[in-house]
């Protein structure tokens, strides 16, 4: 890993980080938030995030001794990353891949790079169709900003 990537590794395989720490987080080893917190911190609902658990895109969450779930700070980066990946347009499936892939440790080093070179190219062509249709409305844009100066002009007569 290079200094400026910011992937965080906890552990065999672990590659969960997708950015910088957000605010309001506590340090490592008080990390424990209730699902109302990070609810408050991500803007994922509850319903969303039992999902993510559900299906296999978030790795096992910790239970309080009542059964409530506890989520760290490696909770959260990894739920920042998964957000980067919902941006991309990536299918929930190749997701939940994605995470069974680095649950299954270094090994899949190759797939995962597979997986993310792959979605960066589709970003990619995704990018370049945008500024084919940024172009298309600034000429629109144009049209009528000019269309309106003529007629403001033929009014002012």
């Amino acid at each position: 890993m290079t200094v400026t990537e910011t992937e965080t590794t906890t552990g065999p395989g672990a590659d969960t980080c997708a950015g910088p720490p957000q605010g309001d987080r506590r340090p490592d080893g008080a990390d424990r938030y209730t699902i109302s917190e990070v609810v408050a911190l991500t803007g994922l609902t509850a319903h969303t995030l039992r999902w993510y658990e559900r299906i296999g895109l978030m790795p096992h969450i910790d239970r309080s001794h009542t059964g409530q779930r506890r989520y760290s700070n490696r909770d959260l980066d990894w739920l920042a990353l998964v957000g980067k990946l919902r941006l991309t347009g990536m299918p929930v499936a190749d997701m939940v891949r994605y995470a069974e892939l680095v649950r299954a440790g270094d090994h899949t080093y190759t797939e995962r790079f597979e997986l993310l070179k792959q979605t960066r190219e589709d970003v990619l062509s995704r990018i370049a169709e945008l500024q084919g249709t940024l172009a298309v409305l600034d000429r629109k844009i144009d049209f009528y900003a000019d269309a309106g100066r003529a007629l403001a002009s033929e009014r002012a007569r």
